[in-house]
């Protein structure tokens, strides 16, 4: 080989290995390039091939939430061009929903057989990779992108990141990015008891969630303004203005799509107005004949069956993994001699459960047994935090999830103590995390950059964090929205005013640790994915 041609060859190698160079970055930026930044070229000499370009190092996408792990590299990224498709991997049939909706929304095509070629994105299952079921990996090098995942959400929550890269940065940067959220429960609870929002807006809400990797929608249903789904069991407690079973049916559909489960909530014993409408002789009422607002009298075994009916006809109806059976606010317990008030509660208390059982203990056997019922139903029980009491005779199965939203509630009890024994806790604080309509009771709108700032997921009652030793019990967080003045505020403005408390919830839930992007950068980042 002549001296000229071992040298020409020798400066390929070098080229190529500059475009190869991999370091790690957990940094947000966007891709250098995405911009229409100049590429570095190599000054050719005069025995060298034609010039190849280098590129910087790559950085992370923006997205929200941010992603936990990218590993840089140089190159040009990703984007798609013409001939451009989405490709499911053979073997990873299932995600041909995934695939359908990304290529939807970069308007490219879908292939559904051969190999992923150049500026194709390829989807795939990989059982054995860790992470967790939610966890993903992306891989950008070559003009493609490959997103693979242990399960059907991860891939797609990687899809989401690829979307939002391109909208952000114009770009999927070259890289690796490794991404798992920090807590399996993250999402927004709605009260649609008292008021009416349309299957339309809620659609909406869970394409807004999806976007962000939330992925679980509470729906509060009954209350004692309105019990809000159609009913096959009870119409008589079904309001006016209702959802149809149908459209609660299109409601879960989507959200299956969307990895988003739909979690149930018939609140009882209390909060039961509704339902009592139909049913006044089941209502609690005292010694003197006065009835207590939306408390049922779990003494009569009537106020069980319909109430397990309802549960027994909901569970059917939504196929997600929980559902929630309220528990809060009883008000038999909230004035000063409650067996006094209410002997009736007394009597049953002590006949099911012994001369030294109280009227708690008989609300805490009706939690029980409401959660026997669910469960029955394979559905995992969860339940409001004030529904469970310290030294009663009865204590609340260990199994329900505790959603912890208040300390305001008699006898209060501080989140560590049910931490303490050991339950699984779900945070609503509602210092954070309530977005009351109207704000009654001292509550006031909940800001996002609060949320940013200040809250994280062991900030469970006020402004103070549980011990971190905890962390493993708290299995995440929800937004809560509340009608308690439905006409307070527009299905359009309680959108907008949950716009980014939502965005900042779903940064918090998934990635630990201070963001690191400030407030500002974070909203301008906000607005500019849409």
């Amino acid at each position: 080989m002549s001296r000229s041609r071992r040298f020409a060859g020798s400066a390929v190698v070098a080229a190529a290995a500059l475009t190869t160079v991999v370091a790690c970055s957990s940094g947000s930026g966007t891709q250098p390039g995405a911009r229409g930044d100049a590429p570095t070229a190599v000054t050719p000499s005069p025995t060298a091939p034609a010039p190849t370009k280098t590129y910087p190092l790559s950085t992370a996408p923006r997205t929200i939430p941010s992603v936990r792990a990218h590993e840089a590299a140089r190159g040009p990224g990703w984007r798609p061009g013409p001939g451009s498709a989405i490709v499911v991997a053979k073997g990873s049939e299932v995600l041909a929903d995934e695939a359908r909706l990304l290529s939807q929304e970069l308007k490219t095509d879908v292939r559904n057989s051969g190999p992923a070629r150049a500026g194709d994105v390829e989807l795939a299952l990989g059982p054995a990779q860790a992470g967790g079921p939610e966890s993903y990996t992306i891989t950008t090098r070559g003009n493609r992108v490959r997103i693979t995942g242990p399960d059907e959400a991860g891939v797609f929550y990687g899809t989401r990141t690829l979307k939002q890269a391109l909208r952000s940065g114009g770009v999927m940067p070259e890289g690796v990015v490794r991404d798992r959220p920090e807590r399996p429960q993250r999402g927004l609870n709605l009260d649609i008891a008292r008021k009416h929002y349309t299957a339309d807006w809620i659609e909406d809400r869970l394409r807004e969630m999806a976007d962000l990797k939330l992925n679980q929608l509470g729906l509060h249903f009954s209350d004692d303004q309105g019990f809000r789904i159609a009913s096959d069991s009870h119409p008589e407690v079904v309001s006016a203005q209702h959802l149809t079973k149908e459209q609660v049916r299109r409601i879960i559909a989507l959200a299956q799509s969307l990895h988003i489960t739909v979690v149930p909530e018939i609140d009882s014993p209390g909060h039961l107005g509704a339902v009592m409408r139909a049913h006044p002789d089941l209502q609690l009422r005292n010694t003197q004949g006065v009835p207590r607002q939306g408390a049922i009298d779990i003494s009569k075994p009537e106020s069980a069956r319909i109430v397990d009916d309802l549960l027994r006809e909901y569970a059917a109806l939504f196929p997600g993994d929980w559902f929630h059976i309220g528990a809060d606010e009883y008000q038999a317990l909230t004035v000063r001699d409650p067996a006094a008030s209410y002997p009736q509660l007394a009597r049953a208390a002590q006949q099911t459960y012994g001369p030294q059982a109280g009227v708690q203990d008989l609300a805490t056997g009706w939690l029980n047994d409401r959660a026997a019922v669910v469960r029955a139903a394979d559905k995992r029980p969860k339940a409001w935090n004030d529904g469970f009491f310290r030294d009663g005779v009865v204590s609340g199965d260990k199994n329900v999830e505790v959603e912890y939203w208040t300390g305001k509630e008699i006898g209060a009890r501080q989140p560590q103590e049910y931490l303490a024994e050991g339950r699984k806790v779900v945070n609503l604080n509602d210092e954070y995390l309530y977005y009351v309509l109207g704000e009654p009771n001292e509550f006031t709108y909940p800001t996002g950059r609060r949320i940013y700032e200040q809250w994280t997921p062991l900030v469970m009652r006020g402004t103070t964090a549980v011990p971190a030793r905890y962390s493993d019990q708290i299995l995440g967080a929800r937004l809560a929205i509340w009608s308690d003045l439905a006409q307070a505020q527009t299905q359009d403005q309680v959108a907008a005013g949950i716009r980014m408390p939502l965005r900042a919830l779903a940064q918090k839930t998934w990635a630990p640790g201070q963001p690191a992007m400030n407030w500002a950068e974070f909203t301008a980042l906000a607005n500019q994915l849409g």
